[in-house]
C-alpha cells in the first residue's frame, strides 16, 4: 500500500503528537478537529516541541520548517477525503468513536485503513460502524508520542493480516517499536499491566501505609521504574486512569481487583487531575 498522506482525527496532545511524528517521517498530514482553537493550539504545540529540538541540536531549522510544512490543520471533515490512512484520536467514548468511524467509512476510499488510538475500547465494536471491518485496527500510541517508542497494534475480530502488517510497518516508519496484540481484550497489554500497579499504589496511600513520595521512590529504586505510579498518573491524567479502571471493572465482569479506590474517586471529584490542572497527587507551580 502506497501511503503518502495520513489523516489524524483529533488535535489534542495525542493527536498533535501523532501528526508530528508522521510529518517528521516524511508523510503529509491532515489534522482535523472540531474547532479552530484546538487546531491552532496543536500547531503551536508542535512548533514549540520542534523549536526545543532545534535548540538541543536534535534537528535543524530546515527539518523543523519541512515538518511543519507537511501538516495541514482543518476543521472540515471532508478534507480527510483523499488521505491514504487514518488515525482516530477523539475522546474515549464508544458512541462518538462509532459515529466518526461511520463518517470516515463513507468519506474515504474503500481501501483506506482506519486506525483508532483508543487505549482500552473494543476494536471489534468500533469496526461494526463501518463496511470495512477487515481494515479497522487499533494503533495505541503513548504520551508524549514524539518521545515514547511503543505502539500497540491491536487486532479486532475481523481485522485482516494485511491490515496488521501495514499498521506494524507504518509504526516502524514512524521510528516506533510496535507489538501485536493478537486478541481484542479490554485495555490490551500496557494498561492491563499498569492499572493493577496504579490501583494498588492508591490503596497503599489510602490505608496510610506510606506517602505518595515514598511509594514512588519504592517503585523507582526497588523496581527500577523510570517514574513512580503517582508521578505517572499526574503526567497522563488521574481522570484517564480512573476511566480506564471503571471500563475494566465493567468489561471484566466486575472483578474486585478493578474497583477504583475511594481516594481516586475523590481526586477526580476535586478536579485534582494532575499536571494539566496544576494539582494531582502532587502540586505543580503555575507557569
Amino acid at each position: 500500500m502506497d501511503i503518502k498522506t495520513i489523516g489524524v482525527l483529533g488535535a489534542g496532545s495525542m493527536g498533535n503528537g501523532i501528526a508530528q511524528v508522521a510529518a517528521q517521517s516524511g508523510y503529509n498530514v491532515v489534522m482535523r478537529d472540531i474547532d479552530d482553537k484546538f487546531v491552532d493550539r496543536a500547531l503551536k504545540g508542535i512548533d514549540k516541541f520542534l523549536s526545543k529540538s532545534v535548540e538541543k541540536g536534535k534537528i535543524t531549522s530546515d527539518d523543523k520548517s519541512a515538518t511543519l510544512g507537511r501538516i495541514k490543520g482543518t476543521t472540515k471533515m471532508e478534507d480527510l477525503k483523499d488521505v491514504d490512512f487514518v488515525v482516530e484520536v477523539v475522546l474515549e467514548d464508544m458512541d462518538l468513536k462509532k459515529k466518526v468511524f461511520k463518517e470516515l467509512d463513507e468519506l474515504t476510499r474503500k481501501e483506506v485503513i482506519l486506525a483508532t488510538n483508543t487505549s482500552s475500547m473494543s476494536i471489534t465494536e468500533i469496526a461494526t460502524a463501518t463496511n470495512r471491518q477487515d481494515k479497522v485496527v487499533g494503533m495505541h500510541f503513548f504520551n508524549p508520542v514524539p518521545l515514547m517508542r511503543l505502539v500497540e497494534v491491536i487486532r479486532g475480530y475481523n481485522t485482516s493480516d494485511d491490515t496488521i502488517a501495514v499498521a506494524m510497518d507504518l509504526a516502524r516508519k514512524f521510528k516506533k517499536e510496535p507489538i501485536e496484540v493478537k486478541k481484542d481484550i479490554p485495555c490490551f497489554v500496557v494498561n492491563r499491566l499498569m492499572m493493577p500497579h496504579f490501583l494498588e499504589a492508591i490503596l497503599l496511600l489510602q490505608e496510610g501505609i506510606a506517602s505518595a513520595e515514598d511509594i514512588d521512590k519504592a517503585a523507582k529504586l526497588g523496581l527500577n521504574y523510570p517514574m513512580g505510579p503517582f508521578e505517572l498518573m499526574d503526567l497522563t491524567g488521574i481522570d484517564i486512569a480512573y476511566h480506564v479502571a471503571e471500563y475494566l471493572h465493567k468489561e471484566m465482569n466486575k472483578e474486585l481487583k478493578w474497583v477504583s479506590p475511594r481516594l481516586m474517586k475523590d481526586m477526580v471529584k476535586a478536579n485534582r487531575l494532575g499536571m494539566k490542572t496544576g494539582s494531582g497527587w502532587y502540586d505543580y507551580p503555575k507557569k
